[in-house]
Order: structure tokens, then sequence, then C-alpha cells
């Protein structure tokens, strides 16, 4: 097992008093894809505002490596559509935090700026205004904003959710890039597909469920107690979510064994 880069014990995670994540005790493994799965609701946000620094523990413990630089994707970023904003600009805020103390970039900072762009494939957009862009566009350009702060660790919020095939298959890439580079990454999901393909698994339901590979972790017993039983549908090796985060549909939201790894498969993960 690698060692690990978030250690967290009888954590109790929440807000103004409202308990978002009960007492849970779990590690996050360096150098692997750790994904964060559960229910609407579930505590999976607010456990990457943690690691982020963004929220501080109700009780318990919670220890990230000492000098590990943790860089933040969000699941939705709000811009202005009538700010006149760049690319480029936009993926620059990442290098704000390691700026002079003018704010100005050096060469150091234009090159994180644009190797970030060049690695999620937007560096042709770099001129083009905010609110131009597609959906998956936009991913991109928050995906090279979260790469481009120097980081050990990287968090990438429902990363995954609402994109295109192509935007997917680029975060896919970036995703083992990093992890061959010996970086964590942690991310969010709904779907159970996507936890399958991860290297370790953290099962939530306002509290940790279970935590380890996802083989042991995505059993029918732990995702039962995870969704609850009116929410989990058993179909010999078919398993069937009615999460309300899902998108509305008239039939069931089936999950396939199936991955990201778009070269190993393309079907989609929709009820038939």
């Amino acid at each position: 097992m690698n060692e690990a880069v978030v250690e967290a014990t009888d954590l109790v995670l929440g807000y103004q008093g409202v308990i978002a994540l009960d007492r849970s005790t779990f590690t996050v493994p360096s150098g692997m894809v750790t994904a964060v799965i559960g229910p609407n609701g579930s505590g999976k946000s607010t456990l990457l505002n943690a690691i982020a620094g963004l929220v501080q523990p109700i009780s318990g413990s919670l220890w990230v490596t000492p000098g590990a630089r943790v860089a933040y994707v969000l699941q939705t970023t709000k811009v202005n559509d009538a700010l006149p904003i760049s690319v480029a600009e936009v993926v620059a805020m990442g290098r704000f935090g390691t700026a002079g103390a003018y704010g100005r970039l050096g060469p150091a900072d234009l090159h994180a700026i644009q190797e970030a762009m060049e690695r999620t494939g937007i560096a042709h957009l770099s001129k083009q205004s905010l609110h131009q862009l597609s959906g998956g566009q936009r991913q991109r350009v928050f995906v090279a904003q979260g790469l481009a702060q120097e980081h050990d660790i990287l968090l990438l919020d429902e990363p995954l959710t609402g994109i295109d095939l192509t935007t997917a298959i680029a975060i896919d890439e970036i995703v083992h890039e990093e992890v061959a580079e010996g970086g964590a990454v942690v991310i969010t999901t709904h779907d159970l597909s996507e936890a399958g393909v991860a290297d370790h698994v953290l099962l939530l339901s306002g509290r940790v469920v279970a935590s380890g590979p996802p083989s042991e972790v995505l059993a029918p017993d732990h995702l039962v107690d995870a969704y609850g039983a009116a929410l989990l549908h058993l179909d010999g090796d078919r398993i069937f979510l009615d999460d309300a985060a899902h998108d509305p549909a008239d039939t069931r939201h089936v999950h396939r064994q199936r991955s990201i790894h778009t070269e190993s498969s393309l079907e989609d993960t929709h009820g038939e």
C-alpha cells in the first residue's frame, strides 16, 4: 500500500453546526487515483473542501502531508459572462498564489500556464473569451487552472459530469499523467463505473461507509448501506441506482463495468 497523503481519524465535518460527514477514519494514498462516491448530499464536496483547507474539522483529526501543495478544481465555477476574460487569464489565476509580491507573473509562471493549456488541449483557445466556449471546453479551462498551480495533490470535484467524450478523454489522460508523476488525485463522482476503475475508493453516506480497493468497497452490502435498499437494485451482474443526482430518465440508470479509459470501452452507461 502506498504511503498516505491524507489521514483522518474520527473526523467530523460540517457547516454552522450541521454535520455533513460524521465520525470517519480513512486514508488517501499517494501515487493513486482515489474516487469519492456516494449519493447526493453524502459529504463528498465537503470532504474535498476540508482536504483543501477550506473547512476545519468539528472534531477528530485530518492530517495532510506537511508541505503538500493542493490544487482544487471545483465542480462548478461561476464566471460572469459579461466579464471580458480570456481563457489564458482564467488559467493564469492558478498562479496568483505563487506570484511575486506585486502579483507579477514571471517566466516560470508563464511556462506553467502554457503547459497547463497544452495538456488540456486548449492552447489554441487561449485568447478566446470564456463565455464563448462550450461546457466541455470550460471544464478543461478550469482543470488547466488547477494544473497551473504548484501541487502534489489534485482535487477534482465531479470533473466528468455533463461533458463530451473528447473532454472526458483529455481529463482521463491528465489524471493518469498526474499519478505517473507520483501525485495523488482525488475525484468525486456519482458513477459507480468511474469509481470501479479507480485505485482506491471512499464510499460516503454522511460518513465513510467503506474505504479501500474498488472490488471490496463497491460490494452490494456496502452499496445498500450507502444508498439504501430502496435506491439500489441488483439484476444479475447489473446495478441500478435511482439516485436523484443523475439526470432524469424514463429508464433506470445502469452502471455497467466500464472506464473513462475510452480506448477499452466507449459504452453508454445509461439505462436500456
